[in-house]
């Protein structure tokens, strides 16, 4: 597979044992929000038939990791031409182990990246002017994946297990910070799940729609737990620019946030192709494994905001909560950037 290293792990840039299948309730969402956003996307002429593709804005968006499930609604933005329609010629470049998204949109290398919410806000008190401007995983998929047969079912109850965890990420500090973990020892994650598959006491942090079902293939009996449900639940998979591009050029930052957000409905609907373009360029991620993490996705995107503000839409609740969060953790000196971090105004 590819490195697991600790993809999501820098702070500058996976649920139960069988996820759930979407809910009848999470299908009419989807069709409903589908329609009313996808309904100006019509198909236009191939790149280059009229000369119109010379004429589209050159724009690169950097990944935080390896071309995954993670990133389907911005690969289907470009597989189905969405960013096109929107006049932009878009370049996705994959990332990698501690790749440096944000300082390359914060310089301007590059127009847009991904990153997650704690990341937005580490970045803004070291002085990086980036924005988040749409978020499409309103639940994150951050999880602890510890061996059934430990009869752990929460974070809280973690105890007696060797627990590999990065040691950068807020999630990380906050966890330590706000549970006993008796007789827990924390060790550094270095990616994989080989330690996992040979120890019975080995619990570690994972990505729900990968390592737990890379585990599950190696005939491990596996559990998830979600991060989120302790309350800890930053933004992921963030669309950021830097705060110059949004004042500079609001079409264009209007344009890629209404393409991306129209991608991630498409790839939710219906991910086969997009999936087989992420596996030609990622050949590690098969399409086994990418189908069921565009099968995981549908309820980490589609929630109850969903309906009525439209995929991505973040609110200053959630912003303030997590800064206060990683500020209690130890992560943030004080808390004043939560409400610049983020605008919604670019969304459909």
């Amino acid at each position: 597979m590819t490195p697991l290293t600790d993809r999501r792990s820098n702070p500058m840039n996976k649920m139960t044992a069988g996820p759930p299948a979407l809910s009848g309730s999470r299908s009419l969402i989807l069709s409903t929000v589908c329609s009313l956003l996808l309904a100006g996307c019509s198909e236009q002429s191939s790149p280059g038939e009229d000369g119109e593709a010379a004429e589209r804005v050159q724009v690169k968006l950097a990944l935080n990791w390896f071309p995954e499930a993670e990133h389907g609604g911005y690969y289907a933005a470009l597989v189905h031409g969405l960013y096109r329609q929107e006049g932009l010629s878009v370049e996705i470049l994959a990332g990698g182990p501690d790749a440096p998204v944000i300082q390359r949109v914060a310089t301007g290398a590059v127009a847009f990246g991904l990153t997650n919410a704690d990341g937005v806000l580490n970045a803004r008190a070291a002085g990086a002017r980036v924005v988040a401007l749409l978020a499409p995983y309103q639940t994150n998929p951050r999880c602890i994946m510890v061996h059934e047969h430990s009869g752990i079912t929460a974070i809280e109850q973690l105890a007696d297990v060797t627990l590999a965890l990065s040691q950068r990420p807020a999630f990380s500090h906050y966890l330590r910070r706000k549970y006993p973990m008796t007789g827990v020892v924390v060790v550094p994650y270095h990616g994989g799940v080989g330690q996992f598959l040979l120890k019975p006491d080995f619990a570690q942090q994972a990505y729900v729609f990968s390592e737990p079902v890379i585990a599950r293939r190696q005939g491990a009996q596996v559990r998830t737990l979600m991060v989120a449900d302790t309350g800890f639940n930053p933004y992921a998979s963030a669309l950021i620019a830097r705060d110059r591009t949004l004042a500079e050029q609001p079409e264009l930052v209007a344009a890629m946030t209404r393409a991306s957000a129209a991608g991630w409905l498409q790839y939710l609907r219906s991910p086969e192709e997009t999936n087989r373009h992420i596996h030609e360029l990622n050949p590690e991620m098969d399409m086994e494994l990418l189908a069921e993490g565009a099968r995981i996705s549908r309820d980490l995107v589609l929630d109850g905001v969903s309906p009525g503000k439209g995929v991505g839409y973040m609110t200053a609740a959630r912003w303030r909560i997590l800064e206060a969060q990683m500020v209690m953790a130890g992560v943030l000196e004080s808390g004043s950037a939560a409400d610049s971090a983020y605008t919604n105004r670019f969304l459909p």
